[in-house]
């Protein structure tokens, strides 16, 4: 499973690993490919990028990830050029991922709103 590097606790450099629940990594990788193809590395880098260095997907995560995602038909896969001109796998959102990014995300803001509102009771 990936990693976030939390702001407290112990760990190199002060950052804690702390396991993401399960189903965020799928969740955040939709996400990523939904704003156009990503190559698996791009994807990770922009997941770190976006989250100002806190979240670090692993590639013992990510493709493991990618290919449950491609197998459920919520990502498609085909080959392309990257940047650096290399042959790299390039995933693409489909309509049926499309549609299971929005239930997910959904259901996160849900859960999300929930937690917040017990760890705001006085």
């Amino acid at each position: 499973m990936s990693k976030w590097k939390g702001k407290s606790g112990g760990g190199e450099a002060g950052h804690a690993r702390i396991e993401l629940p399960q189903g965020t990594l799928e969740l955040l990788i939709l996400k990523t490919v939904a704003l156009g193809p990503q190559h698996g590395w791009g994807i990770a880098e922009r997941i770190r990028q976006v989250s100002r260095e806190v979240l670090a997907v692993r590639q013992g995560s990510l493709y493991p990830a990618l290919h449950r995602l491609e197998r459920r038909g919520w990502i498609a896969a085909s080959w392309g050029t990257s940047a650096q001109n290399r042959r790299a796998k390039y995933y693409a959102l489909t309509p049926k991922g499309r549609r299971q990014l929005g239930s997910d995300v959904a259901a996160w803001r849900a859960l999300t709103t929930a937690v917040g509102h017990v760890l705001d009771m006085g």
